[in-house]
Formats: structure tokens, sequence, C-alpha cells
């Protein structure tokens, strides 16, 4: 059976692992690297979809553990999917939610007993298996061996998730691209536990490959990538890309740390134990200074919440480094953002409007910063592929980085 997903490399750097490509997917390409916007909820915060072609957005990365709460993976699937949900034709992404299900608090618990395999998860309200889940309420995820109980952050509701269950969901969401249900640890997690973790992670990555390579349907329509764990443990973030190298995943995520210093020194050595034919994604890391040190470790997609999420703050990038529009030096200045960016923004308004809108509490401000913030970004990812292919990716590098301070 035809894959969904192929991966084309277009050209290598002899100097690093960095490369060029392009992902074809059902909803099109993705010409590699690219910076994929985060749409969570079926929704890049302030944005809409109809701006995304302006931004330069050539993918979107929904999640899971969100959209089965509200509005329910059976909604989005009759209406045809999260891609035609959102109103956005381009290729899809979606998380697991096994980073939202085990970050989303601070209550952590690990139930070590095995539970009943023959129950199944109801398709809707709770799932419960044994009186000590069933009074866990108090806590956000309950971790075993077959999956995790966890209580909704939005009304404390209790739900389950299973590595079958996850890719049921996504089924239902329809991405072109679906990532293997994952357990995420805290930073603060010791060796013993980090490789309890990742070792359940790969035996939970073989079930959600199980669970999608047998709905026939799905596997023709959407590919599925398997996600690297470890931790900040560098012996065991190897081993476990050495494990799912030797599944037959279409591509590989790596994510799982919650601090960008635990990952980024050994991504290199990471990604030379993946597959080089198939194509990487980085979670949730995505500052300009850190995708120049992805590309060049292999990386080929990246997804990341701040654009948004400083852009709502006030905070955009400019090729000088990052600014915060509401300081008093900006008041007068009738300038753009940035002078070298061709977004909508920079086109139309100055720094001393766009800081006006958030002094005035705008919400108008959030929107163009987040948009200009947005096309920074995938701009920035245009430019370094355009410079991998005519072999200036050195030069730029050096003279992007020395100005962004």
């Amino acid at each position: 059976m035809k894959r969904p997903l192929s991966f084309t490399i277009e050209k290598r750097l002899e100097s690093s692992l960095a490369r060029a490509g392009v992902i074809s997917t059902p909803h099109g390409d993705l010409k590699t690297p690219v910076f994929i916007a985060v749409a969570t909820k079926a929704t890049t915060k302030g944005l809409g979809s109809f701006m995304y072609e302006d931004m330069g957005i050539q993918g979107i990365i929904a999640n899971a553990y969100h959209l089965y709460l509200n509005p329910g993976e059976k909604t989005v699937e009759r209406a045809g999917g999260v891609g035609k949900f959102m109103a956005w034709e381009g290729p899809t992404m979606t998380d697991s939610g096994g980073f939202q299900v085990f970050s989303l608090g601070e209550g952590l618990g690990k139930k070590v007993s095995k539970i009943s395999i023959e129950e199944k998860p109801r398709e809707s309200g709770v799932a419960v298996f044994d009186e000590e889940v069933a009074t866990s309420h108090g806590k956000l995820a309950v971790v075993d061996e077959e999956g995790v109980t966890f209580t909704s952050h939005v009304d404390g509701s209790l739900h389950r998730f299973t590595p079958e269950r996850s890719m049921e969901i996504q089924h239902g969401l329809g991405a072109d691209i679906i990532f293997a249900f994952d357990e995420c640890t805290s930073p603060t997690a010791d060796y013993q536990y980090q490789k309890e973790a990742m070792d359940r992670t790969h035996r939970w990555a073989k079930r959600s490959l199980a669970a999608h390579r047998h709905n026939i349907d799905a596997n023709a329509k959407q590919a599925i990538y398997g996600i690297v764990q470890g931790g900040r443990f560098e012996d065991l973030r190897l081993e476990s890309a050495r494990t799912l190298a030797d599944m037959d995943f279409d591509g590989y995520g790596i994510g799982g740390s919650f601090s960008k210093q635990d990952i980024l020194g050994i991504l290199d050595k990471v990604n030379r134990a993946l597959p080089e034919e198939k194509p990487r994604h980085l979670l949730g890391i995505g500052e300009p200074e850190d995708i120049f040190i992805g590309v060049e470790a292999g990386i080929d997609t990246f997804d990341c919440v701040l654009p948004t999420r400083n852009g709502r703050n006030g905070t955009v990038y400019t090729h000088a480094g990052k600014i915060i529009i509401e300081n008093a030096a900006f008041t007068e200045d009738q300038g753009p953002i940035d002078e070298q960016c061709d977004c909508f923004v920079c086109k139309r308004y100055s720094r001393s409007y766009i800081q006006h809108l958030f002094r005035s509490k705008e919400m108008l401000g959030g929107i163009l910063a987040s948009a200009h913030n947005m096309r920074f970004l995938t701009r920035l990812t245009e430019n370094i592929r355009a410079s991998i292919l005519d072999g200036s990716f050195q030069s730029f590098k050096q003279e992007f980085l020395a100005r962004y301070k």
C-alpha cells in the first residue's frame, strides 16, 4: 500500500546534518525546513486561517487532548476533519495529547497496579476501571502500564487515554500526520523514572503503531510519527531514538523536554540514530536561534507557541532581536516593527500605533504583533531553506545571529 506521506531530500550540507526537502501529504507539500503554526484548539490564537497565506504558513499542528475535550473528535470528524473544520486546506498535524495530559497541573501520580485490559474506554463520559482510580480525582494524571486516567482541566471530569484511544481520537480529527501516544515526564524526574517512562513510551509506541496500521482507511490517509523520549539524559535519548528507528514509523518527533537546554545539545546525536530518509519534527521549540541549532542537527519541521504568546504580551521579533513594543522609546516611532520584514503588519502599521493599541488594551495590538511574529519565523525558515539550497547557509546564519541580540 502506498503511504500517505513521502519525503524527498533535495540537498544536504556537508558541514552539518542540515538538509532541504519536501514532505508531501494528502493536503499539499511542506517545503523544509519549515515552521509549523500551532493551532492547539483548531485555531492559532488571534489569527484566522484566512491570514495564513499572507503569513507564509504552510502547515498547522492541532492538539488531540484539547479537541477531544471540546468540541469532541466526533464533531470535528463530521465537519470533515480538523483542516476543513478550521477552513484550512493545507497540511495538518495533531499531537497525541500526551504532553497536555501529563503537564497541565502540578498533580502527577503513578498507579503501578495493572488495570483490566478487557474493558474498553467509552466513547464519551467517564471510564472508571477500579475504586483506586475512581477516587484519584485530586490528581491530574494517574499513569499505569495501559495508559493514563486524568481529570479534565476544564471541568474536573475523569477521562481515560490509552495508545489505542489516542489513535482513535486522532483518526477522527483526520490530520495528515498524527503522533504516537507517549509519556511526558517532569524535568525533575530522576534517571530511574525517566528510564521507566521511556520504556513504557516505547511499548505505547508499538501499540499506537499497531492501532494505526490496523485501521486500513486511516492508514491510507494519515502518516504516523513516533516520539523520542528520555528526558535530559543523553544515553536515554539515544536509546529511545534507536528503539523507535527499528519501528515502521513514517517520521519522528523529538519532544518531552520541559527545557530546551535538555535536548538542543544532543539533537545531532539523536538524529544520527534516526533513519535519514524520514522527516524529523522538533516539538515545542522554535525561537530564531534555536531553529538554526535544530536545522544544523537535522530537524526538518518545528512548532512553538511563542510567536503568538509573545505577540499577545507585546514582545515582537526584529532582525536586531526582540523588543517590547510598549517601551517608551517607541511612542513616537513611525517606522514599522522591522524594516526588513515583508509582513502585512510592517507594510501598514507603525510601532507607535501598535504601542497605542497595547496601552489602550485593544485586542488588535496582540493580533498584529502575533501576525508579525509568525511571519518573522516562517520567513526565517524560508530563508534558511534557500541558503541550504544555494550553499550560503553558514554565512546566512552568522550574519543573522550577529545582528539578532
